[in-house]
């Protein structure tokens, strides 16, 4: 535009030179001060913007314009026949409980969530009832329909604590009323992993880590002969262990074996796993096929303090020196005594200053004694198995305190337990089994590693 009126200026100079005078001082101003002409004519086609945007917002306010409200109505096809078909659902609610030695079928069914007078005159009556909520600790499911109505009851345990098969009492309602039926039915097994840590005790790690008593029981024995419980356990010692757990309906009953295991002590790393060859009893053994299992226990508790030895000693009643002729191990009353080796029970009951005693037939001349009990588990003539509990710890007969008097016989004659335990060594795995063994172990090294990894997820 400025060119525009700098070419004009020269025209109008040219055709109409009188005009000269007058616009020569506007040419100079266009060629002297050309930006500022520039910005000053932009202001001014601003403020002609502002001016028309201004006006141009002067119309009415839109609160004041009329709000209409505009309906459109949803037809749902087939609306009534859809309620219909919900009304006819039938819910199958499920819950679980265990018995409870104060029991009432009444109070049972009321944590079961149901007011049933019915059912609760049926379990009270029903003989295949009662006799499964006679004891505590019972696994017990009902189904319940969406009116609270009691459709079937199940009730599973266990005739004894080694059965492979579980007792399962079916109640259900029947066009003519409550009907009771008992069945006996395979568990199923299935495999857990776990492990922890030692900070305070074995007994607090396994708790944590929530491993049941049997299997850290099993977990001591298995590295009995590598690491003494009672002296050598060092706190941060580690452990991975895979065990069974056996089940009834999806529902776990009881653990079952410990499959292989890995423990850590000391900076020393010792591991296990389960192998039976063909036709024979089934052992531990490290990850190269030792033997880890001995003919007999390094302990018949897994969890005490050795208070007497096999020695000469001061007799804590008749504070005379008189040959110890077995161990003690003190331990709180109850304490679980288990049997140091398979055999049969030669004697059960009270003995003198034995007090309530167990004596076990090994074979081999071989026989143990346990003593001072609080009450005794195994009746003369039963056959035991290693690991066995025969027992309970206790301060019967001459006893000053809770304790177990343990002692090993060789032909009727005392000898110091210790050294006949380490000389019971079992056998390695035979050469042809040895590729099945391998495949087993790598099988464990993978299932042990998941293991150590929860583990470690866990102190995170």
């Amino acid at each position: 535009m400025l060119l525009a009126v700098q070419r004009l200026l020269d025209w109008v100079d040219g055709q109409h030179p009188f005009l000269t005078g007058a616009f020569d001082a506007l040419r100079r101003g266009i060629t002297r001060y050309p930006k500022t002409l520039m910005a000053s004519l932009a202001s001014l086609l601003i403020a002609g913007g502002g001016g028309a945007f201004a006006v141009a917002n002067l119309g009415p306010d839109i609160s004041d314009l009329p709000v209409v409200n505009i309906t459109t109505p949803v037809d749902i096809a087939h609306i009534q026949a859809q309620a219909a078909s919900l009304d006819l659902v039938d819910l199958q609610l499920t819950r679980t409980d265990t018995t409870r030695s104060a029991d009432t079928p009444e109070n049972l069914l009321r944590r079961l969530g149901l007011v049933d007078p019915e059912t609760a005159a049926f379990l009270r009556k029903n003989p295949l009832a009662k006799l499964a909520l006679q004891q505590a600790g019972r696994s017990v499911s009902a189904e319940v329909n969406s009116d609270q109505q009691l459709r079937s009851l199940r009730v599973r345990w266990l005739k004894n604590e080694n059965d492979t098969f579980f007792q399962r009492l079916v109640i259900k309602r029947t066009p003519q009323g409550l009907e009771a039926a008992l069945e006996a039915s395979p568990m199923n097994t299935s495999l857990r992993m776990t492990g922890g840590t030692v900070a305070r005790s074995l007994y607090d790690a396994a708790d944590e880590a929530r491993l049941p008593d049997p299997v850290i029981n099993q977990l001591t024995q298995i590295f009995s002969n590598q690491i003494d419980f009672h002296r050598t356990l060092r706190k941060g010692a580690r452990f991975s262990v895979v065990y069974e757990v056996l089940e009834a309906d999806g529902e776990p009953l009881r653990t079952g074996r410990v499959l292989s295991a890995e423990f850590t002590n000391d900076n020393q790393q010792f591991e296990a796993v389960w192998f039976q060859e063909p036709g024979q009893k089934g052992s531990y053994y490290d990850m190269e096929g030792k033997s880890l299992s001995r003919a007999y226990l390094a302990a018949p508790l897994a969890f005490s303090r050795k208070t007497s030895g096999f020695s000469m000693r001061l007799h804590p009643i008749f504070q005379t020196m008189r040959a110890h002729q077995g161990v003690d191990y003190a331990a709180p009353t109850g304490t679980p005594a288990q049997s140091v080796g398979d055999g049969v029970v030669a004697f059960a009951g009270v003995q003198g200053g034995y007090g309530n005693m167990v004596i076990v037939n090994h074979g081999g001349n071989h026989s143990t004694v346990y003593a001072h009990l609080s009450r005794i588990q195994v009746k003369k003539g039963q056959t035991v198995q290693k690991g066995q509990v025969v027992g309970a710890v206790g301060s019967t007969g001459w006893s000053t305190g809770p304790h177990l008097h343990f002692e090993f016989r060789v032909n009727g004659v005392h000898v110091d337990p210790q050294k006949i335990i380490q000389m019971a060594q079992s056998t390695p795995i035979g050469p042809a089994e040895k590729p099945r063994f391998n495949t087993l172990v790598a099988q464990a090294r993978m299932q042990l590693q998941a293991a150590a990894q929860m583990r470690e997820s866990n102190i995170q």
